[in-house]
């Protein structure tokens, strides 16, 4: 912001000379020569209208110069300001999950240490990933399927109760995303569904690739009561808003008891 202040004061000074330099011609001119009339520069030898066009051609390139390195400068800002936003966001990304699996590893040492060493390792996997793999602009899709198979797998270990979870997926290994889009939605599925539900508790998962789009469904069963707005959708959207400007579409469909997302990214 100082600088910003700086360079108008600085502008506003260069704009003020420009506009007095051909004022001061004039008044010389009509005072101190007596012409009643005045041609800017008509009476001047060649030299010094030379010398005064130059002057005029600096000024505007300096104006120009000026005016596109503010541009330059406040490009640089917003890119800032976006990447600090992204960083934040990503930072929000499921850390409950990840204090709610330790506590249930404090629990799981004592009665099945074979399965606590399983868990750790996974966990292990999943935190590395969030906070190496999460600081990439991309990754591959290969990559964040590995990372929702063992969010689904530590889920599984979780849990005392019969869950069906069903990840079918069809992709080009090697395309590139954006990482930690798609586990925000799982996550929703598990915290809202399967979490409540006493039985009969299910996830179906779909991730495709064409052409041009990465595409992603996932639908869960849920109690008709809970509502599976929150933080997490919030933090999704934006996170579309700021990567995949006009690049990307996210629908929700509600039933009484069942709740359906589709995420399509174009990559064009």
């Amino acid at each position: 912001m100082v600088l910003i202040r700086r360079n108008i004061k600085w502008i506003v000074t260069v704009l003020l000379t420009i506009t007095a330099v051909p004022l001061f011609i004039t008044t010389y001119e009509v005072i101190f020569a007596e012409s009643k009339s005045v041609q800017f520069l008509g009476n001047y030898h060649p030299k010094v209208v030379f010398l005064v066009i130059t002057y005029y051609f600096f000024l505007l390139g300096l104006g120009i110069f000026w005016v596109v390195s503010q541009l330059v400068l406040m490009s640089k800002m917003k890119n800032e300001k976006l990447k600090a936003e992204l960083m934040l966001l990503k930072s929000q990304v499921s850390p409950h999950f990840f204090f709610n699996t330790l506590n249930n590893l404090y629990g799981l040492v004592a009665k099945d240490s074979k399965k606590a060493q399983d868990l750790i390792l996974k966990l292990s996997d999943m935190m590395r990933y969030s906070i190496y793999e999460g600081e990439k602009e991309t990754v591959s899709l290969q990559e964040e399927i590995d990372f929702l198979k063992n969010y689904i797998e530590l889920h599984k270990m979780r849990y005392r109760k019969e869950i069906s979870v069903n990840f079918i997926y069809a992709v080009d290994e090697n395309r590139k995303v954006v990482p930690l889009l798609f586990i925000i939605l799982l996550e929703n599925a598990f915290k809202h569904g399967v979490e409540n539900l006493r039985k009969n508790a299910y996830i179906e998962m779909n991730l495709s690739t064409s052409e041009n789009e990465i595409c992603f469904s996932i639908e869960n069963n849920y109690e008709k009561a809970e509502s599976q707005s929150g933080i997490g959708l919030k933090n999704l959207k934006r996170r579309l808003e700021l990567i995949y400007p006009n690049q990307h579409e996210l629908a929700f469909s509600i039933t009484e008891n069942e709740y359906q997302t589709q995420l399509i990214l174009k990559q064009l």
